[in-house]
């Protein structure tokens, strides 16, 4: 069983940057691949990108590479999002995943989920 604890988010102005921070408890950190998805107020839930267990394999979805970069720290057990130039349609609630599969962008493809939090940009 992994259990996630995210911090972090808040309001930012448009162009602004916020680091997401996800904690997992238990061993083993370095044997799940991380994601990152959000889900914006009415829509479902989408891919923003992964990591693999070692850290050293990256993946994004289109509308955020470049902009986002996601990181782990294996000793601390966590994984974390910088966002950087950030948009008004980055406007989400965002959730930290663990799973089995590298490369995985599909909610369904990871096993344990974060709480969320509210990632707000305004123009």
């Amino acid at each position: 069983q992994v259990q996630l604890v995210q911090s972090g988010g808040g309001l930012v102005q448009a162009g602004g940057s916020l680091r997401l921070s996800c904690a997992a408890s238990g061993r083993m950190f370095s044997r799940f691949a991380m994601g990152w998805f959000r889900q914006p107020p009415e829509k479902e839930r989408e891919f923003v990108a992964g990591i693999s267990g070692s850290g050293g394999r990256t993946y994004y979805a289109d509308s955020v590479k470049g902009r986002f970069t996601i990181s782990r720290d294996n000793p601390k057990n966590t994984v974390y999002l910088q966002m950087n130039s950030l948009k008004p349609e980055d406007t989400a609630v965002y959730f930290c995943a663990a799973g089995a599969g590298v490369g995985a962008k599909l909610p369904g493809d990871y096993d344990y989920w974060g709480q969320g939090t509210q990632v707000t940009v305004s123009s």
